[in-house]
């Protein structure tokens, strides 16, 4: 028997897939504007344990991960930049380079750290079309609004809207009517966003009279459905997605498709941090794969590392502490070399 801990019901579950023998699994991927770090790596890590526990116990599994190369702004609640953007501009190429390069860098990250890789990729700009057929659902449907700069969802049609994080309308009702701006409601979130008026997007795309973009969410509603249907059985991701992306994600895929629960079973990593911060790429803590390699410590050391705490808890890195699982690593190896080989 497997059990697994749901998030969504927040309490350990005997798991059981909606078709026997059979797992649908969908994970949140990179924003390829820059280089994963090893926070990140953290929770690819955790879900290639998940994904090989559940081979483990006989099933089959379709795993689904999507590569966001638009529409992921640097103010994960619709403000800001597009992070593909202020790539392009930090490196002076062209988004598409920008996506490409840091798609083939985060690919060889896992090749490093032994992650299997998905059973289908799936990016945001090959999506185009199911995204904007999603945003027309949610219109015809009357859960939309919009504004001067894109069409939102109205999170207040929704009696259940932040059930996942276990937020409340109320306690969201905190951000004065400028900082929301056309918004009707705090929490309410992006959908579809509009060029600025004389703005020329290198990704940008005809939709609903006017060019524009995908907001960050809806790409993994609809990638989700296309490849996984309606319903299907686990979500995984890192838990700084639980309060937004994965909250909005639900929202907007129940309304569209009429089906609850959309994900019978919602998983999330815990943060890595560094002398007790969160790892982010906008802090000076910011270490990448090639971090571990130069030091010449074997990257399998790291994932023997992440091994040593449960995936739920708050892990602290150290390159003491990473010696060491490096050590402990070697150890094991010797031990597993010396069993005798019975075949």
């Amino acid at each position: 028997m497997l059990t697994l801990y749901n998030t969504r019901t927040k309490q350990k579950e005997q798991f059981k897939p909606l078709v026997d023998n059979q797992v649908d699994m969908y994970t949140c991927g990179p924003t390829v504007y820059h280089y994963a770090h090893i926070g990140n790596l953290r929770t690819y890590v955790f879900e290639d344990i998940l994904r090989r526990v559940l081979k483990y116990n006989g099933y089959s599994v379709k795993h689904v991960m999507n590569i966001t190369d638009v529409g992921h702004l640097t103010d994960d609640a619709d403000q800001g930049e597009d992070k593909m953007e202020k790539g392009a501009r930090r490196e002076g190429k062209t988004a598409w380079e920008i996506s490409d390069f840091y798609t083939k860098m985060f690919k060889q990250d896992m090749h490093e750290l032994n992650i299997l890789e998905p059973s289908i990729w799936c990016k945001a700009t090959n999506h185009i079309k199911e995204q904007i057929d999603q945003v027309r659902t949610l219109i015809d449907k009357g859960y939309t609004y919009e504004t001067s700069d894109g069409i939102y969802f109205d999170t207040t049609k929704l009696d259940d809207y932040g059930k996942l994080a276990n937020l409340k309308i109320h306690d969201l009702e905190t951000r004065s009517r400028v900082e929301i701006g056309e918004k009707k409601n705090s929490h309410d979130f992006a959908l579809w966003k509009f060029n600025k008026p004389g703005e020329k997007r290198q990704m940008e795309w005809k939709a609903f009279e006017k060019m524009g973009f995908p907001g960050w969410h809806i790409e993994c509603s609809a990638m989700a459905i296309k490849y996984l249907g309606n319903q299907f059985d686990i979500h995984a991701g890192g838990i700084d997605h639980m309060p937004v992306h994965h909250t909005n994600e639900i929202a907007q895929t129940e309304a569209a498709t009429g089906i609850k629960p959309w994900v019978n079973v919602w998983m999330h990593g815990e943060f890595l941090l560094t002398a007790s911060e969160k790892m982010a790429k906008s802090s000076d803590n910011f270490l990448r794969m090639q971090s571990i390699l130069d030091k010449k410590i074997d990257p399998l050391a790291y994932r023997y590392f992440l091994l040593q705490t449960h995936y739920r808890k708050q892990l602290t890195f150290s390159w003491e502490a990473l010696e060491g699982a490096a050590a402990g690593l070697d150890r094991l190896r010797r031990l597993v070399s010396n069993i005798p080989d019975h075949a």
